[in-house]
């Protein structure tokens, strides 16, 4: 039985959207360029992964000839949205004090971090 498509990107997924929101829109042979400077990955498994992406609405693509250009449909914020409200929802029961406050517990936050988490804490009172 085939396993469910999960609506998170996944770090193969999260690679390609980066190089399609650092560019705006790219070709698979673009972004697998890209890719190929730290990542050993092969044009067809960037195809693949791309058309995933189109099946889970991240993105959009028009033909140029034959060849497919590729746009995001979602912002980098909104997926990072998407992944927090899921990591929320699954490790810490959809609360988000739950999640700041194990953030706060066990994160290695600078003085500055802290000074900037207070200031937006206090912006948003």
């Amino acid at each position: 039985m085939a396993r469910p498509k999960a609506d998170n990107l996944t770090k193969a997924e999260q690679r390609i959207m980066q190089v399609l929101w650092d560019k705006g829109e790219a070709t698979v042979r673009e972004i697998t360029d890209v890719l190929a400077q730290d990542h050993n990955l092969a044009y067809t498994t960037i195809l693949t992964t791309t058309r995933i992406l189109a099946d889970k609405s991240y993105v959009a693509f028009y033909k140029q000839g034959r060849t497919h250009v590729f746009r995001p449909l979602v912002t980098k914020s909104t997926a990072r949205t998407n992944a927090l409200t899921s990591l929320m929802g699954n490790m810490f029961e959809g609360s988000p004090q739950l999640l700041a406050q194990h953030l706060v517990k066990d994160g290695n936050f600078s003085k500055d971090d802290i000074a900037a988490l207070r200031k937006l804490l206090e912006e948003g009172e």
